[in-house]
């Protein structure tokens, strides 16, 4: 197949990792993949590096120049299928009209409702398919009135890695000025109030109470930065929260973690999630939006009702207090990951869908 990815974010979040590893995953299988992106953004530089051919297009008049460009690009039908991985990309396909010459997928990752105007919705009533990230995102497409047939569930997948060894998990914690005897706690997302940072940071001085060596580790960078960075310092907890920004290589912070710890108020899925139990990590989430159709209370991680400091912080000293209990629920997570949420699941039911709609075109 000859496959047009288009994604015209300027940030790299869960939603561009997933589209690189789907188009490297389709490449590895003899696919034709070719990405439409905004100039210099960082899905544009990785895609490149991995050795994908990738069109520019300007980021001033963002949309408009991507319509422009899918118009040429698709002009000599070399282009099998057009998969539109995030909204603006839906929209420079509608103001081009690609689905007169193309199938076109798009991925849904939010689970706010589909906006009501007819414009809004006819973009999406124009794809042969909608990929949803989980059952939870699926109702919310469904529930603004989408076809039950154009609406299939993808779970997002994660590269499984080698466990890391006690060198490796040496170096990391090194490079955050870790002690091998403190229990780091880590989280991974974008800073932002529905990820919930703000509620560990709450916990954090409670769980320090009866353990003084727990610590935190929160990797991403975003608007909420200086408030959780103040709060911290109002809590007295100085040193005991470490900063650590965006972070390229995030295989430096699973490989430093003791345990996972996931706050977002109604996630839809949870990319740092699925990694992180990838790496046989003990996880601690609240049970909302898509987190529970993949974890499981006390099988595979732990759950909390609903995002309290107070659950938080007995989830957390839970942990600390049982290691066998962290050891099993990481082994457990590993094993379900590599069963139910790999890449390489990811990738072989993207195929499929592509299948069934080329079939469906003849």
């Amino acid at each position: 197949m000859k496959v047009l990815f288009v994604d015209l974010e300027r940030e790299w979040r869960g939603g561009q990792s997933q589209a690189l590893l789907t188009m490297k995953g389709l490449r590895e299988r003899g696919h034709d993949i070719e990405l439409l992106a905004a100039r210099d953004s960082p899905l544009a530089k990785r895609a490149s590096e991995a050795g994908i051919a990738v069109h520019q297009v300007w980021r001033v008049g963002l949309r408009a120049w991507a319509a422009g460009a899918l118009l040429r690009l698709l002009a000599g039908g070399r282009f099998e299928i057009v998969h539109l991985n995030e909204p603006h990309a839906l929209t420079a396909a509608w103001l081009a009209r690609a689905y007169e010459r193309v199938p076109l997928v798009v991925s849904r990752r939010v689970a706010n409702p589909l906006k009501r105007g007819r414009l809004a919705r006819a973009r999406y009533l124009a794809a042969q398919r909608v990929l949803t990230i989980s059952r939870f995102v699926k109702k919310s497409v469904l529930d603004s009135g989408v076809s039950p047939e154009m609406v299939e569930v993808i779970y997002e997948g994660v590269e499984v890695p080698l466990l890391a060894t006690p060198e490796m998990r040496s170096r990391a914690r090194q490079r955050w000025g870790v002690d091998e005897q403190e229990m780091l706690f880590g989280c991974v997302g974008y800073l932002l109030p529905e990820k919930g940072q703000e509620l560990i940071v709450q916990a954090l001085p409670s769980v320090r109470a009866k353990f003084p060596d727990a610590r935190l580790l929160l990797a991403g960078d975003g608007p909420c930065r200086p408030r959780l960075e103040a709060l911290t310092r109002e809590r007295g907890l100085g040193g005991a929260v470490i900063f650590a920004g965006f972070i390229k290589d995030v295989s430096q912070v699973y490989a430093a973690l003791d345990a996972f710890v996931f706050p977002s108020l109604a996630e839809p899925l949870g990319t740092s999630l699925l990694a992180a139990m990838a790496w046989g990590l003990p996880v601690l989430a609240v049970a909302s939006g898509g987190v529970p159709e993949y974890v499981e209370d006390g099988g595979n991680g732990l759950l909390v009702g609903q995002p309290d400091p107070d659950l938080f912080s007995d989830g957390m000293l839970r942990l600390l207090s049982d290691e066998a209990l962290r050891k099993t629920l990481g082994q457990t997570a590993r094993r379900h990951i590599e069963e139910r949420f790999s890449a390489e699941r990811m990738v072989e039911n993207t195929v499929r869908v592509y299948e069934e709609v080329l079939r469906k075109r003849e």
